[in-house]
């Protein structure tokens, strides 16, 4: 995922929603909840949805992201942390402060890849892993759907987003699968650009987006980001075809882009994060964001999450 930076709020020029063309039509797949905002002119079959309608998180779909290369990552909520809740059919992911001082807020995801490796304390033996646990839920080529609220206020942030078990695993991402960022939210009310990363995430790292605007300014200052209202729910989708990926937001067509695309199955993230995580500076000790955000119950709230398959290529 992208690691956000700092822009002054005044140099902000992003786009309203209703600036993009309408793309979509709604559809009902699953009785009884919210439309499906489905592209024009695909056939589209739901193959695998989560819509929270139990009191409870449903862990046959859904596991914690808490490791990062072999330890506990420090800036995860771990299962028995409660930020995670799921009650009147949606999915509320929180930002908590600890007894210690520390923040942490949750990731949760269909599969993992290798850096989700668990802690080992005396690794041993030609291939000192662990037993490794087997994705969830892992899809290739279709429309992947997520119907949201967006966290509301400053200090961090929230992702719809999709990896790969061999993320990085070799420089073809025809074979390694690329990271697919269909939808992050750094500041309240904004949306950046879809971001997709290949090649792992060391020396040889490389990126794209949706709009191709961010590629040609580096220095944006978020006018290829979307303008969203925090108080309603916005569904963002992705569109990945064998030639390319679209990405839409409330149904219209926010852009397509043909460069590297994954052949590869990959599974689901909803997520959330602090903006300081990187550098351990998360202990509410000098960011007041985090100690607002904690104390007034902020969340990032989701209504559903759905995968719809494409007819198999020829």
């Amino acid at each position: 995922m992208n690691t956000p930076t700092e822009t002054n709020p005044s140099d902000r020029r992003a786009i309203p929603i209703d600036t993009l063309p309408l793309a979509c039509h709604e559809a009902a797949p699953v009785p009884g909840h919210a439309p499906s905002l489905l592209p024009d002119g695909h056939d589209l079959r739901l193959v695998w949805n989560d819509e929270f309608d139990g009191d409870a998180l449903d862990t046959s779909k859904w596991g914690y992201r808490t490791n990062f290369w072999g330890r506990r990552a420090h800036w995860f909520a771990m299962p028995e942390d409660g930020a995670v809740e799921v009650r009147d059919s949606l999915c509320r992911l929180k930002l908590l402060k600890k007894p210690d001082g520390q923040f942490v807020s949750p990731q949760l995801q269909t599969g993992e890849l290798l850096w989700d490796i668990p802690h080992v304390e005396n690794p041993t033996g030609f291939w000192p892993l662990p037993k490794r646990e087997p994705p969830k839920f892992t899809h290739r080529y279709g429309y992947y759907e997520c119907r949201c609220r967006l966290q509301r206020m400053p200090g961090w942030w929230s992702a719809f987003w999709m990896q790969t078990p061999m993320q990085g695993c070799c420089h073809d991402p025809r074979f390694a699968g690329i990271e697919h960022d269909i939808m992050e939210s750094f500041d309240p009310g904004e949306v950046i650009v879809a971001s997709f990363h290949l090649n792992g995430y060391g020396a040889e790292y490389r990126n794209f987006h949706i709009p191709a605007v961010y590629d040609e300014e580096p220095k944006f200052n978020g006018k290829a980001n979307l303008a969203v209202d925090t108080d309603g729910f916005h569904t963002f989708g992705m569109l990945w075809e064998p030639d390319g990926y679209s990405i839409f937001v409330d149904g219209r067509l926010r852009g397509r882009n043909d460069k590297a695309v994954s052949q590869v199955p990959e599974f689901l993230l909803i997520s959330t994060e602090a903006k300081w995580y990187r550098n351990d500076h998360m202990t509410g000790k000098g960011v007041p964001e985090l100690e607002a955000a904690a104390a007034a119950g902020d969340a990032f709230e989701v209504d559903f999450v759905r995968v719809f398959d494409l007819p198999s290529p020829l």
